[in-house]
């Protein structure tokens, strides 16, 4: 069950992180921001592959958060109930 929640969450993040992605860099081009010379030469590639995760992370944080605000008490307090305590 954790791993289909898992997938409810990183699929469509996914989704929306390459949506995203076609959105941001359809204005913007990832060689003119002045802030990535100080790493030195990046490539267009490596710019929009870096930009990529980063908003499939962001975009999976909220999905996640949103998913754990979904659950009801009953089944947060089973869950913590099965959580072996050290």
């Amino acid at each position: 069950m954790l791993l289909r929640r898992w997938m409810w969450i990183a699929w469509p993040a996914f989704l929306a992180a390459g949506v995203m992605e076609m959105l941001v860099f359809a204005v913007v081009d990832p060689l003119e921001m002045q802030w990535l010379s100080a790493y030195g030469e990046v490539s267009r590639l490596g710019v929009c592959t870096v930009a990529f995760f980063l908003f499939w992370a962001i975009i999976m944080m909220a999905s996640a958060m949103t998913s754990l605000l979904a659950l009801s008490p009953q089944e947060l307090n089973a869950r913590e109930r099965r959580v072996p305590s050290l």
